[in-house]
This record gives C-alpha cells, sequence and structure tokens, in this order.
C-alpha cells in the first residue's frame, strides 16, 4: 500500500511538472538571495526552475559542447564583455517582450533584444581621505596625470571589469586616445596589478597608494564586513567620475533566452519576473547592486554614496569593443 502511495505521489509530482513546465538556468551569478527568488517564482506560476551555476567560461564552453541538446533556457552572466562572447557564440535567440522593453532602459539591453540587464553596477575610483583633496581626481581621466606616478593601484588586464572599462574609454575618446590612456594608467601604477578589487581599495588605506579603481559592489560589501575591511573603506572616500561629462562607467549582469532553449515561453516569463519591481528589489540587493528598473529603491549603503550621473553607453557597444581593449592593454604592457 505504501508503495503504491508513493508511486501515485511521484506521478503527480510528475504531471504537475508537465502541466506547469520547467525553466533551466545556467547562471554564472551565485547568490542565495537568486536562489530565493526562483523559488517565488516557481510559487507563483507554478514552473519549476532548474538551476546549473558555474563561472561565465565554463558555462559557456557546456553549451558549445552541448549545442543544439542544450537543455538550457536562459543563460545568467556578468559583465558586458562576457555578454559580448556570449552573442558572438550564437547563444541567445532575439526575444520581443512589451514587459522586458518597457521595464528594461535601451541602453541596458540589446539592440535586437538578445539579452536585458538585471543589475547595474558603477565601477568608480576611491581615494585616500588624507592624501587625496575633494575636487583633486573628478574622472577617470585624470588618472592619466603625471602627478599621480605610482600612486594608481588597479586590477590586472586579464580581469574583465577594466576591460569594459577601456572599452568605454575607447568609445569615448578613439582608439590612440585611449591608448595613450592605458600606457599613463601602467606608468602611474603603485605596483604590478594583483588581487581583486577589495585588494586595490585596502591598499589605499595602507598607504601603498592613493587612487584605486574598484566597483561600486565591493566597497559595499567592506562596509557591512569585517572589521578588518570597515576600517579600511572607513580610510578612503568614493569618487563618482565623469559628473561633468558623460557619467560614470556602468556594467551590467544580464540574461537571454538561450537560441536552443526548449522552454522558451517559460524562459520569456522568468526574466519578466526578474525585471519586475519586487524581484528586482531583492535582486540586487542580493549582492549590492543597483536595480535597472526605475522607481525600486537602491539598497541604502547604495544610497549612502549619493546620487550619481550615469554613462548611457550601451553595454553592447562596451561588448564590440573589448577585444580592441585587450589587445592595446596588452601593447601598453599592462598586466
Amino acid at each position: 500500500m505504501r508503495n503504491l502511495l508513493a508511486i501515485l505521489l511521484m506521478l503527480a509530482t510528475v504531471q504537475s511538472v508537465l502541466a506547469q513546465g520547467v525553466v533551466n538556468i545556467y547562471s554564472a551569478r551565485h547568490y542565495d538571495t537568486d536562489d530565493k527568488l526562483y523559488e517565488q517564482f516557481e510559487k507563483e506560476t507554478g514552473i519549476k526552475v532548474q538551476i546549473i551555476e558555474g563561472s561565465s567560461d565554463a558555462l559557456l564552453e557546456r553549451l558549445a559542447r552541448e549545442g543544439k541538446r542544450s537543455p538550457a533556457d536562459v543563460f545568467i552572466t556578468v559583465d558586458a564583455a562576457r555578454l559580448h562572447k556570449a552573442v558572438a557564440q550564437g547563444v541567445f535567440q532575439s526575444v520581443k517582450s512589451t514587459t522586458l522593453e518597457k521595464n528594461v532602459p535601451a541602453n541596458l539591453r540589446h539592440p535586437q533584444g538578445l539579452w536585458f540587464g538585471l543589475t547595474k553596477r558603477a565601477r568608480i575610483i576611491f581615494v585616500s581621505r588624507d592624501r587625496v583633496k575633494e575636487g583633486e581626481i573628478t574622472s577617470y581621466e585624470d588618472l592619466a596625470k603625471p602627478e599621480l606616478k605610482g600612486k594608481v593601484l588597479i586590477r590586472s588586464s586579464s580581469n574583465v571589469y577594466n576591460q569594459s572599462l577601456v572599452g568605454s574609454i575607447i568609445e569615448s575618446h578613439g582608439d590612440a586616445a585611449a591608448e595613450k590612456w592605458c600606457k599613463a594608467i601602467v606608468g602611474n601604477m603603485a605596483r604590478q596589478p594583483q588581487g581583486g578589487d577589495r585588494d586595490q581599495i585596502k591598499a589605499v588605506a595602507a598607504g601603498e597608494g592613493d587612487v584605486a579603481v574598484a566597483n561600486s559592489y565591493y566597497f559595499a560589501r567592506m562596509l557591512k564586513g569585517t572589521d578588518e575591511e570597515r576600517e579600511a573603506a572607513s580610510k578612503v572616500r568614493a569618487v563618482f567620475p565623469n559628473q561633468d561629462g558623460r557619467g560614470s562607467h556602468v556594467n551590467i549582469s544580464g540574461a537571454g533566452v538561450v537560441a536552443t532553449a526548449p522552454n522558451k515561453e517559460n524562459a520569456i516569463k522568468l526574466l519578466e519576473f526578474l525585471v519586475s519591481k519586487e524581484a528586482q528589489n531583492i535582486f540586487a540587493a542580493g549582492n549590492n547592486e543597483y536595480p535597472v528598473v526605475k522607481g525600486t529603491p537602491t539598497v541604502q549603503v547604495l544610497k549612502d554614496l549619493g546620487e550619481f550621473k550615469a554613462d548611457v553607453l550601451n553595454p553592447a557597444v562596451i561588448g564590440e569593443n573589448t577585444p580592441k581593449a585587450i589587445r592595446m592593454m596588452d601593447r601598453v604592457g599592462w598586466r
């Protein structure tokens, strides 16, 4: 009798899944809050969410191996360079959705609807409170000033966040000026690039340099982190660059429907859910990022940094410039 009940229960579960369907996510984001959102989506729609997590490159390799047999419906990754790599690999299909087009600003989605921004992060400048005066550094271009020789801390050229930043410089100033800027950055480095974004901020706090470049969410993590991290964060000041011009460089995490998605309609429903105001508040807060949907509250730790003007350059353009940026950084010796 027990076996019969177990079989009936299993059949009921299978029938429920078949009725509502599933959506398979390949995600390069790894946050508990994301999982909670997927659980909420399941409750609201009855669509079962199945997730495979990994690095962006590993997931792209998997998609290439699986080809048309891939079960993936949605691919989620971080940074314009990685989204561009997915586009170049033919991972996405074009999607038309009134909800997505209404909720996600045009500059934060692919022009052909191949991917849509989910969260934003600003790559900004952090300066020593003691050694850098207010207003002394106000732009990315200022990082190339000769007086900053031996004072700039920044990650390696292999870091996609820096590749995208240089991609934005290329678009703003052209190839020659961008390469000149990269060369000046190398000349102004306080040390050979090492560590992550938080390491650059900590190095400023420790006096190894006066200026660092890092993503806003890393600083937010430090403000809410260990005693050591909070102390280091208290010794630097956040500067949103280029407020009198194009605005601060902004990058995104984004997602698109996989070209061979077996559950396309469910995939679109998931993306629409992730850009609802209710979901956006949780999704962005999970990694201390800025929401993409206007009117969605910003987490307090970022709100405390102040309002800022963001560069409206589409990440699709930045991504297209990435290969050129990598070659450029290599030529000037940015390791």
